[in-house]
């Protein structure tokens, strides 16, 4: 077996982590990824038939049913990712039931993944049916993003035409538009069902007060859309109330037109 430290998967998402708390995303224990692997790369690092104990998926995963994934820990602190890896990461392999989770490595200390795993399991489910190549659920904490989140009408047409207004890439990275829920109780059974709901019209979920969600077939580019979104919230906040030049429309369907994206409809105002 190869050095499961030594992992590309292990490696890089220890490196996201840690940028993602650098950039002051992740207070203390705030934000959770899940990364779906292929069978046959853990294979190289790790004893598939090896379970070390079960874990309660929370919700019916029956639709994952023997997929993998490594998923960051509940109470674990991203800065804290890179240089204890096993203690806070885990790799899972979801039930042929979808009721519980099969731990494969990690957690070594008796934890458990994240108490956001069914949203992001539903998150992955309807991901997965729009996109096959999808592996990445990132949820984080951007202050800009969340800054802007409490000024501005939770109408996601509306919230998404303010991003598009005023940076040029934010039509190009997310044509598809930001969904927008507003606040809910995070951790459980409805808020997961409800940004699962916005996953299969948006790669990119608000929750109102609380944070993002963001996904993609691998983690820059899930994080590639999290960062543009807060790049460009943070221009508006410093800009707010004080703006005398935004993106007009016909330039914002031009990019669109240039890249032939589809657009999310109703955003534009004419």
């Amino acid at each position: 077996m190869k050095d499961i430290f030594q992992a590309p998967f292990i490696v890089e998402m220890g490196e996201t982590t840690a940028n993602m708390y650098r950039q002051g995303w992740d207070e203390r224990n705030g934000g959770n990824i899940s990364y779906m692997l292929e069978e046959e790369e853990v294979a190289q690092y790790l004893d598939l038939t090896r379970v070390i104990r079960t874990i309660p998926t929370g919700f019916n995963a029956i639709k994952l049913a023997g997929k993998i994934f490594l998923v960051t820990g509940t109470g674990k602190y991203f800065k804290n990712i890179q240089k204890d890896p096993e203690t806070n990461l885990g790799i899972v392999r979801i039930s042929a039931d979808g009721t519980y989770a099969e731990l494969l490595w990690g957690y070594k200390d008796g934890g458990k993944f994240t108490s956001e795993f069914p949203a992001h399991m539903m998150s992955h489910i309807a991901r997965l049916e729009i996109d096959p190549t999808h592996r990445v659920v990132m949820h984080t904490h951007p202050t800009y993003t969340i800054a802007m989140n409490t000024v501005c009408s939770t109408d996601e047409r509306v919230f998404t035409r303010k991003l598009w207004q005023s940076n040029t890439e934010c039509v190009v990275v997310f044509p598809d538009g930001v969904g927008v829920l507003p606040s809910m109780i995070c951790g459980t059974e409805e808020i997961g069902i409800a940004t699962a709901e916005k996953m299969k019209e948006h790669r990119i979920v608000m929750w109102t007060n609380h944070g993002i969600y963001g996904t993609g077939k691998n983690l820059d580019e899930a994080f590639g859309l999290i960062e543009t979104v807060e790049k460009t919230a943070q221009i508006y906040m410093l800009t707010l109330g004080h703006a005398v030049n935004i993106i007009p429309n016909e330039v914002i369907r031009g990019l669109a037109t240039m890249w032939d994206l589809k657009m999310m409809e109703g955003v534009l105002e004419d």
